[in-house]
């Protein structure tokens, strides 16, 4: 029989039996995505408040409620004027408690201003936070995510979903985890740059909820991206957690990698950025493998190479009979590549000497580096790992043409690649004020040339400030640096960058619980007394009541933040 009743109505206008009777009425929040297991948790709630309280369910998709995202309980008292009260509960333990104990109530308000309290003090005293993430996170974690374009799935809810799109993309993160949420802000964000792209499905899991789900789909950290292409093959996203990265990777990953094309005119098409079609309002270098039929181990060594880097490279496939033709257009000959930029005005023809995958992808990666890139935070990482000298131009701004002119000419004319020439724009890029504090004693006017060898003892070395940046000026000064007539200006220190507080062990935390948990010596199970006058019997029906019963910890309703705030504390703290 169903004992608890479902309303689609303000709390405030509902009356019920209870109610006149002068019984609490308790709500539970539902989300149409979590329906069942809110259902589950509503009824099973209802059996163990019989005769103390009335308990609904309520949808939130079809009530306009003007509280916390994260609410999930809401209780209604008989007594008249009284407001009703919304909170964040963690198991249907503590809702029984709430109605049973009558201070309940005003213990959590005092427990959640507490918390208020402690978050306003960590607050204004960020300074002392070693993890930057969790800084920003915790600072942040009032303001509600625009989660409406992102499909909550579940584990009754995911494999039905993965056929609903050509593509569905799932993030698998965990609610009560900082770079969870920070990624979770940029995938909202990314939902609404691609909101209508047809063929795409953009959803999530919490895996703090659905473990069991999560454990199946072999998601070992968080948080992690998957694209599942007709809920079939899954590819796994390994790059920064951006939201130009993430919609780059999503949009590419829409064709295959590499693209096959049957016609010249595809070709020439795909060099100019207009074909396929799925991909001509998005501006990423082309890059096109020209093969002859007597090319097969690099074609095959090219289409491995395209595996690696689906979803983050463009690339495309010609091997008909004119693909000769094709390539010595651009003064090459198969196998060769053709890397086009800025829609096909620059096609630069590379060939192929190296048929290893390995050798094939590093050097795909290397050729679509920009020659002289504005640096960021998400593309460092790319210039760090090639372990070369860096001569950057560090701008309050925009650089100016002239400058972009000179350093270009640089960049172009640099042996053998030997290191990397590129700017930063200090209003783009703030961070890079901190650098110039590390390098230099006072911070130098703008624009300032700094040439520093990372790998080669950390020496920074300042260009000339009286002299124009300009072509002629750089190598002169790139040669006396090379000839050790140049006295740096400081040099890093070889000290290895570590966190300001040591790594919090949860593995040893947990082998700790596990060993207070462990039965001790001469007290086995079978050694305790029945906990009922109903033997062991009794003692068994109890514990499979405990198993079966749905909806214990009230994971289907609101994303549960759980231990939530309080496991965001800061390390020193725990």
């Amino acid at each position: 029989a169903v004992i608890q009743t479902e309303v689609a109505e303000d709390p405030e206008k509902i009356s019920t039996v209870h109610l006149q009777l002068g019984l609490p009425l308790v709500f539970i929040l539902s989300h149409k995505e979590t329906y069942e297991a809110d259902r589950r948790t509503a009824e099973f709630v209802a059996w163990q408040l019989l005769g103390k309280a009335g308990v609904a369910l309520l949808s939130r998709d079809l009530v306009d409620l003007n509280v916390l995202h994260r609410s999930n309980i809401a209780l209604k008292t008989p007594d008249e004027g009284m407001p009703i009260q919304y909170l964040v509960l963690e198991d249907t333990d503590e809702v029984i408690t709430l109605v049973e104990d009558k201070n309940k109530v005003i213990q959590i308000q005092e427990d959640e201003q507490e918390e208020e309290d402690e978050d306003e003090e960590e607050n204004n005293n960020q300074d002392i936070q070693d993890d930057q993430v969790v800084e920003a996170v915790s600072r942040d974690k009032k303001r509600e995510l625009p989660l409406e374009q992102i499909l909550v799935l579940t584990e009754e809810s995911f494999h039905s979903s993965l056929s609903q799109a050509a593509r569905t993309v799932v993030l698998f993160y965990a609610s009560w985890e900082a770079v969870s949420l920070a990624v979770l802000r940029s995938y909202s964000e990314v939902a609404a740059l691609l909101k209508g792209t047809p063929g795409v499905l953009l959803s999530r899991v919490n895996c703090w909820d659905w473990t069991g789900l999560c454990s199946q789909e072999n998601v070992t950290q968080f948080p992690t991206l998957r694209i599942y292409q007709q809920g079939q093959h899954s590819v796994t996203y390994g790059g920064m957690w951006g939201t130009e990265e993430l919609s780059s990777f999503i949009v590419l990953s829409q064709v295959s990698c590499p693209l096959k094309l049957a016609t010249m005119d595809e070709a020439e098409g795909y060099l100019r950025g207009e074909f396929p079609p799925e991909l001509s309002s998005h501006h990423h270098p082309s890059l096109l493998g020209v093969f002859s039929t007597a090319t097969s181990e690099a074609r095959e060594a090219f289409e491995e190479a395209g595996n690696i880097l689906s979803g983050h490279v463009r690339m495309g496939m010609y091997f008909e009979e004119d693909a000769l033709a094709l390539s010595q257009k651009y003064s090459v000959s198969p196998p060769a590549l053709l890397l086009a930029r800025s829609r096909g005005r620059s096609v630069e023809g590379i060939s192929l000497s190296k048929h290893s995958v390995q050798d094939m992808v590093q050097m795909i990666r290397n050729e679509l580096l920009d020659v002289f890139p504005e640096i960021t935070v998400p593309n460092l990482p790319q210039y760090l790992q090639l372990g070369k000298p860096f001569l950057i131009l560090f701008s309050a701004d925009d650089i100016s043409q002239m400058e972009s002119k000179e350093m270009l000419k640089v960049a172009k004319r640099r042996t053998q690649q030997e290191f990397v020439a590129c700017w930063l724009n200090l209003k783009k890029t703030p961070v890079g004020h901190g650098i110039l504090r590390t390098y230099f004693a006072t911070t130098p006017s703008l624009p300032v040339l700094v040439w520093v060898n990372l790998r080669g003892g950390g020496q920074v070395f300042q260009f000339p400030s009286e002299q124009p940046i300009t072509e002629l000026n750089i190598l002169s000064w790139l040669e006396k640096l090379q000839a050790g007539l140049e006295i740096p200006s400081s040099a890093l220190s070889e000290e290895d960058w570590k966190p300001p507080l040591p790594a919090y062990n949860f593995l040893q935390m947990m082998e700790h619980s596990v060993a207070e948990l462990s039965p001790q010596p001469g007290h086995s199970p079978a050694q305790q007394p029945p906990s009922s006058p109903g033997g062991d019997s009794a003692t068994q029906e109890s514990r499979a009541e405990k198993v079966v019963s749905p909806g214990r910890d009230l994971r289907g309703t609101a994303p549960r933040l759980a231990a939530r705030d309080k496991q965001g504390k800061r390390h020193s703290e725990l």
